[in-house]
């Protein structure tokens, strides 16, 4: 159910990330490589980016596939960015919504991402959306799971909550109310990224350019790429990322780093 990445770095052509790799997210959303669950994301695409000086990101997002477009490549190929967020979407019900169900979902700054699917929506989370205030139940982007699980997220950020915590707190709330739900969340600000492992895969790449990547899935064979475990938050705040471990539903906030091991590292140095 979908693939998406974010970046953060030097400034580079969208497309440098997104289109020119030999698997990346262009290529996924006919080919992925390591998805679990669906084949072909063709229901829809999406990128947001930051422009210098200028903190609310740009979308360019369409109800189809991306492959289908011509004017993408042309965009990916001129638009330069220090930070993105792209996502190709396989829909959990398809044709809800078109072009505004299609990742990412925006809020002032952030852009947002859901690979997954919430298990027996839309009545799993009846109780979970009334603890939101009717105006923001209104002002959902889509009527779909992803466009609830954003507005859960956004509500813990205006809140107040640094993007990790709304993060892990989202996907507890949304796992007790329906377990068995695929909860791999994305967001980033064009500073920080915060990402989560639940239910599908979820890698991150530091490169020598200085930047970093967080994806569904590698979109080259570089031996940096790493894999974070399941049931894990992962925060990327300049050079340094973090992992940190989820735990169940109810648990306690995300604050023990995960342990090492040759996949994955509390903290990563850059080579």
């Amino acid at each position: 159910m979908c693939r998406h990445l974010a970046y953060t770095g030097p400034a580079v052509p969208l497309g440098r990330l997104l289109v020119e790799p030999p698997h990346g997210l262009y290529r996924q959303s006919w080919a992925p490589r390591r998805q679990r669950y669906g084949t072909v994301n063709a229901d829809g695409f999406g990128v947001g980016w930051y422009a210098g000086g200028d903190p609310v990101p740009a979308r360019y997002r369409r109800a189809g596939p991306v492959w289908a477009d011509p004017s993408f490549a042309d965009l990916a190929r001129v638009v330069r960015s220090g930070a993105l967020l792209g996502a190709v979407r396989d829909a959990t019900v398809a044709g809800a919504d078109g072009e505004a169900a299609a990742a990412p979902f925006a809020a002032d700054t952030w852009l947002f991402s859901h690979n997954g699917a919430v298990a027996g929506w839309p009545g799993s989370l009846a109780s979970v959306a009334a603890t939101l205030p009717p105006a923001e139940l209104l002002a959902l982007a889509a009527r779909t799971d992803s466009a609830l699980v954003w507005a859960l997220v956004l509500h813990r950020l205006r809140a107040g909550a640094a993007p990790g915590p709304a993060l892990a707190d989202t996907v507890r709330e949304v796992a007790e109310a329906a377990p068995g739900s695929r909860l791999n969340l994305l967001l980033t600000d064009g500073a920080v990224i915060a990402a989560t492992a639940w239910g599908d895969s979820l890698w991150y790449l530091s490169r020598p350019d200085g930047g970093t990547v967080a994806a569904s899935e590698p979109y080259d064979d570089d031996p940096r790429w790493r894999e974070v475990p399941d049931r894990t938050l992962l925060t990327v705040r300049g050079t340094e990322v973090l992992l940190t471990a989820l735990g169940g539903p109810g648990g306690a906030p995300p604050s023990v780093p995960a342990p090492a091991s040759a996949s994955a590292s509390a903290k990563e140095p850059r080579p």
